[in-house]
């Protein structure tokens, strides 16, 4: 049976690949942009099939029309992919308000205000799975990108939280959890700090640390998407790429030494 998928974020990257591959086998997708012209190629190749919609997630009102208007034109929302969102490089020093409070906008209450305005529609279904992309980097983090690592950190606690919420309404929940592939995430995409001398060896080490093995192919996860948003039971958390994992073994495995380590100074602190 198709699927009805709702997708942000779909003018470059996964979100593009992702929406190509929804369409190639079937699906009916409404595919958010800031600019819909991005997506023009695909609906030459896919007509109706394909609702490309202007959209800026930080506007919450904007959010909310872009998916209602989605639902009265296909008539149900299965799939709501939360992909919009950047990365903000530089030293957590160097970040400006502005810097800080836009990351958050985009990656966090962007994807709060099209998660919220999804709720009632698939409650009213009684069923239906929102799939928010987080990253690894809400599971461990980098230098040089603080700030997204606290946005995506956000993005798994609120999912995790929502997933408890609405699993009595039919509603599914899955956090995408990508290692570093080869998109424009950190070309054009991205956003930097202004520089300070002082962190220029922290970053040139974080650059030199960017093996190619890190990166992966983004075309290859199309087949991971397809499988998640078919199964009749999808997982609260899906890595994408073969080095989230290990990384993320390794890094509970530090933080469970430092907690037992540090248990006796814990329960002291509990009292009585």
């Amino acid at each position: 049976m198709e699927k009805v998928i709702f997708i942000t974020g779909a003018s470059r990257g996964f979100g593009k690949i992702w929406a190509e591959a929804f369409l190639r086998r079937g699906d009916k997708v409404a595919a958010t942009a800031r600019n819909t012209d991005t997506l023009a190629d695909l609906k030459r190749t896919y007509g109706d099939a394909l609702l490309p919609m202007q959209l800026d997630v930080t506007d919450r009102a904007a959010s909310f029309a872009a998916i209602n208007q989605a639902k009265k034109h296909f008539g149900r929302l299965d799939v709501v992919i939360n992909n919009a969102g950047y990365g903000l490089f530089g030293a957590i020093e160097e970040t400006s308000e502005q810097e800080a409070r836009a990351q958050m906008e985009a990656n966090v209450f962007g994807l709060l205000w099209v998660t919220q305005a999804a709720l009632p529609i698939m409650r009213a279904q009684g069923e239906g799975h929102i799939i928010q992309v987080s990253s690894i980097l809400g599971v461990a983090t980098l230098p040089v990108l603080g700030l997204y690592n606290a946005s995506k950190f956000a993005v798994e606690g609120l999912s995790e939280t929502l997933a408890t919420e609405v699993k009595g309404f039919g509603i599914k929940v899955t956090l995408v959890e990508p290692n570093g592939f080869t998109t424009d995430w950190g070309g054009p995409s991205a956003v930097h700090t202004t520089p300070m001398k002082e962190y220029e060896p922290v970053k040139a080490a974080f650059h030199a640390s960017a093996s190619p093995d890190f990166f992966g192919n983004p075309e290859a996860t199309t087949d991971a998407i397809l499988k998640l948003v078919d199964s009749p039971n999808p997982p609260l958390r899906l890595f994408l790429g073969k080095v989230a994992l290990p990384w993320a073994k390794q890094v509970y495995a530090d933080r469970l030494t430092t907690w037992e380590d540090w248990s006796e100074v814990a329960d002291a602190a509990h009292g009585k």
